[in-house]
């Protein structure tokens, strides 16, 4: 990939090096708020659903489905969402899925019962799906180079922020509120959140995102592949469904291997498209690119496993130990400042060192698994108190700032800027897909090790499938270091305009 093909695209690589560094550093800040937003309303949901059960009398199946709904309806769109903002602009798809994650907050906020609430969320599944390929379109196509890594940590250091602050603020706003209005404010808070954004957003960003692209107006030739999107959202659909539906039957886990046939019809289908002249949904040869595919693989592996440890640490702090809710929430916030604090000084050193800064963040993650479930095992033999996770999992705070941000900048070095929203969003997809299937089956084990033994074993066995994958994640990134040794790519030199 040269700098050619990206200033090429009258719509993308063209406009990175004509705007100023306060433009594209004010884009960075409006998505920096977006991601912000999007990602405090996960971890401020998780804390009150306990409230939301009580103050709308919702049933176990209805407060599961506050969570599935939203995790449904993100993973569908995503791909399609992408590729919207690559042909029509990017600024103006994110700002119309803010526009429907704003209205959607408030609608759950004001929900009557469990029923109209989980409509809502799934409406703001939609508009996170929406904004949030386009957050990452417009970082390829403003950043270049060093800078791109940097964007990208300043990102990584954003989710830790939210991460950490979410359950804080969610746990303050359920204590004033009481219980019925306390989990209404936890989405309510959402609004002035929204509103802001979009007034930056007419603000700051320049004209060209809020416009449909040239090659998308009037041409024959480039469309959204309508067919293609509803393949692939189904095909998703299929495939997510029995992992976040509690309880779910055996005729339904039948829907996995359609949703594979169907992703088989998909690839065949873009494959045709494309041969018939016209612009497939998602070039498919971006996967013979070994820096994407490899990179794609990497993150659905490490969301497969890692994703599971919070929800482990919870059950084992509050159920295993006895612990509070709000006591099980703090343990986790070192790990979140320390994932902020390495995704800013990864983000500023991925161009240099490359690959090998998402291994070592590997190597640290894998340690801290280790150390974690020596802290499980020494306190139930009295030797340790169980606090001494906040220390094993501040190591995999340091894994989740050094392997997420820096594996997106390295894996999407090579992808041109026209496709930038959609392969972004192929990854985000991944990432769904392995946290869908991973907490299920990570979950599935654990307890299925309590019926048979103590939490202290059942957490052991949990940790130690996550590290399994992990090493297994580690041998792809290794995998990925000899690929770019070979064929000797450099980051910096495929993303800095001549």
């Amino acid at each position: 990939m040269s700098t050619d093909i990206e200033s090429s695209n009258p719509h993308t690589g063209a406009q990175a090096g004509a705007e100023s560094d306060s433009v594209r550093w004010r884009i960075l800040a409006i998505l920096l708020i977006a991601i912000f937003m999007s990602l405090v309303s996960v971890s401020i949901v998780n804390v009150a659903l306990p409230s939301i059960q009580e103050g709308l009398g919702a049933s176990q199946s209805d407060v599961q489905w506050v969570l599935s709904g939203y995790a449904l309806t993100f993973g569908v769109v995503l791909v399609a969402a992408g590729r919207a903002g690559d042909l029509f602009g990017r600024g103006g798809m994110f700002m119309i899925g803010v526009v429907v994650f704003t209205l959607a907050s408030v609608a759950a906020g004001f929900a009557p019962n469990a029923d109209a609430l989980n409509a809502t969320r799934f409406i703001q599944g939609v508009g996170s799906g929406l904004l949030n390929p386009q957050g990452v379109g417009m970082i390829q196509q403003y950043f270049r180079g060093s800078e791109r890594g940097r964007a990208f940590g300043y990102f990584g250091s954003t989710v830790g922020v939210a991460v950490a602050i979410g359950p804080v603020l969610g746990g303050l706003l359920i204590r004033m509120g009481g219980v019925d209005l306390g989990w209404r404010l936890t989405f309510l808070v959402n609004v002035p959140f929204g509103i802001i954004i979009l007034l930056l957003a007419f603000a700051w960003f320049p004209r060209p995102l809020l416009r449909p692209a040239p090659q998308a107006r009037g041409s024959r030739r480039t469309s959204m592949d309508p067919v293609g999107s509803v393949l692939l959202g189904i095909a998703v659909l299929a495939i997510l469904f029995p992992f976040v539906e509690s309880g779910s039957s055996t005729a339904v886990w039948a829907l996995v291997p359609i949703g594979v046939l169907l992703v088989v019809a998909w690839v065949r289908w873009e494959q045709r498209y494309r041969q018939r002249g016209r612009s497939p949904m998602v070039d498919l040869g971006i996967f013979a690119t070994r820096s994407f595919s490899n990179g794609t693989v990497i993150v659905s592996l490490y969301f497969l496993g890692m994703t599971s440890v919070w929800i482990l640490v919870a059950l084992y702090m509050q159920i295993g130990v006895g612990r509070s809710a709000l006591e099980a929430g703090t343990v986790g916030i070192p790990a979140a400042i320390m994932s902020a604090i390495a995704a800013n000084w990864a983000g500023k050193r991925v161009i240099r060192y490359g690959r090998k800064v998402v291994i070592g963040g590997l190597f640290f993650g894998l340690g801290g698994l280790i150390l974690s479930i020596a802290v499980v095992l020494l306190h139930d033999s009295g030797y340790v108190s169980e606090w001494w996770l906040l220390g094993s999992l501040s190591l995999i705070g340091i894994a989740q700032g050094s392997v997420i941000s820096p594996n997106q900048t390295l894996t999407l070095a090579e992808v041109p800027l026209n496709y930038a929203g959609s392969s972004g969003a192929i990854m985000q997809t991944g990432q769904r897909i392995g946290t869908s299937i991973g907490i299920a089956l990570i979950t599935a084990a654990v307890f299925a090790t309590v019926n048979i033994a103590s939490w202290t074993v059942a957490v052991t066995v949990g940790f130690g499938l996550i590290a399994a994958i992990v090493a297994i994640t580690l041998a792809v990134a290794f995998k990925d270091l000899r690929d770019r040794m070979r064929t000797r790519v450099v980051p910096e030199k495929v993303a800095v305009p001549a």
